[in-house]
């Protein structure tokens, strides 16, 4: 049987006339709205149990989906259990929209979703993976990102964008002009700015409904804890060793999973260190470096230079890692360290394994306190 595909115009003028119009989409994408007066059945439920639905197989039925293609897989389905008037809309929702018809909203029952709820964050409402109840789950987090530079920069945007509800952003500098070249979230007029205060002007812009709180401290051991108190997850954007250890030490003690991502020249690299919430199994930040390189052996930026989109490569790999790691999807880079090589564009996977001596992360042993970490990393 020849199914019969119809704008969505046509659609209208059927419906008016008798025609039963079923939405055949997912629940998660029945929240972002349908096609007035259509019936919302998933097309695996329908398919599964038409008669439910459709007791009269002669009855004139309308198939809708987004974009076309479900909907007329679905009236394949149908025409093979009998029913005999069939058709599909051309363009599905997309189209329907398009053209202005009527639509309906579905009721909202919880007074505490803002009105752009669901127009914001609707492609990630049409991903089964994360839905309504994962898109609340990523407004419910708090995340500690240290450093609004080259890493902090696209990460902060694009978990801002995502919806995460609280960014808590520490950093004590100011913007350059030499910033520019790689820090995208500020800007020429904004030189002189700390950049924690430029930051949140430039994610508010995006996302006015994301919480920025700014944190414009030297990371030291006497506010660390404070900064990282009721994070879920905490980002490293820092650019020097002594934050890193001490990140590395107080995630280890709270049971945080620290983003790590470090950038030099035309390299970089990103992993997850959970060895706090997985002592013995999970590898910290010291698991692969026990002590820090000698500092002629590894100049920051402002000696060496970086490649100015490196740090966006790498600061969007470290925000997607935030984002699995919030609603619990995918493998994580836990235990991995993925190297990008932006000359050869190439990445590179290394396994690491916990250090069952590691000082700091090793199963059954006391935090043994933090320690003057200026004093470790100057040799």
């Amino acid at each position: 049987m020849s199914i019969e595909r119809i704008s969505p115009a046509e659609a209208v003028r059927r419906q008016r006339s008798g025609a039963v119009l079923i939405d055949v989409r997912e629940t998660h994408e029945h929240a972002c709205g349908h096609a007035a007066d259509a019936l919302c059945i998933a097309r695996a439920t329908l398919e599964a149990e038409p008669q439910a639905t459709l007791p009269d197989r002669d009855a004139d039925v309308l198939l809708i989906c987004q974009l076309g293609g479900r909907s007329l897989r679905a009236a394949e389905a149908l025409a093979v259990a009998g029913y005999t008037r069939l058709a599909s809309v051309e363009g599905g929702f997309d189209r329907w929209i398009s053209e202005g018809l009527p639509t309906v909203q579905p009721e909202r029952t919880d007074a505490s979703v803002e009105p752009d709820f669901y127009d914001r964050y609707s492609r990630h409402l049409r991903l089964p993976e994360v839905g309504e109840a994962g898109q609340r789950k990523l407004r419910g987090a708090r995340v500690a990102m240290v450093g609004a530079g080259g890493l902090g920069s696209p990460a902060a945007f694009y978990l801002a964008a995502a919806g995460v509800g609280t960014l808590v952003l520490a950093d004590d500098d100011i913007v350059d002009r030499s910033n520019l070249q790689r820090q995208i979230l500020h800007t020429e007029a904004r030189i002189g700015m700390s950049k924690v205060a430029s930051a949140r002007v430039a994610l508010a812009a995006l996302n006015p409904q994301v919480n920025v709180e700014l944190f414009e401290q030297r990371i030291t051991t006497d506010n660390v804890e404070q900064l990282l108190d009721g994070a879920d997850v905490v980002l490293d954007g820092a650019d020097n060793f002594p934050v890193r250890y001490l990140l590395n030490d107080a995630c280890v003690k709270l049971g945080k999973p620290l983003v790590y991502g470090a950038v030099h020249r035309f390299n970089g690299q990103v992993s997850v260190f959970d060895a706090g919430r997985q002592r013995g199994d999970a590898p910290c930040y010291r698991c692969l470096f026990p002590e820090p390189p000698p500092p002629e052996a590894a100049p920051n930026c402002s000696e060496s230079g970086v490649l100015g989109v490196l740090p966006g490569v790498i600061g969007l790999l470290q925000a997607t890692e935030v984002i699995k790691l919030i609603l619990g999807l995918g493998v994580p880079l836990t235990g991995r360290l993925l190297r990008f090589d932006a000359l050869a564009m190439r990445f590179r996977e290394t396994r690491l394994s916990a250090d069952p001596e590691c000082a700091i992360c090793a199963a059954g042993r006391e935090f043994p306190g933090y320690i003057d970490y200026q004093q470790l990393c100057a040799g």
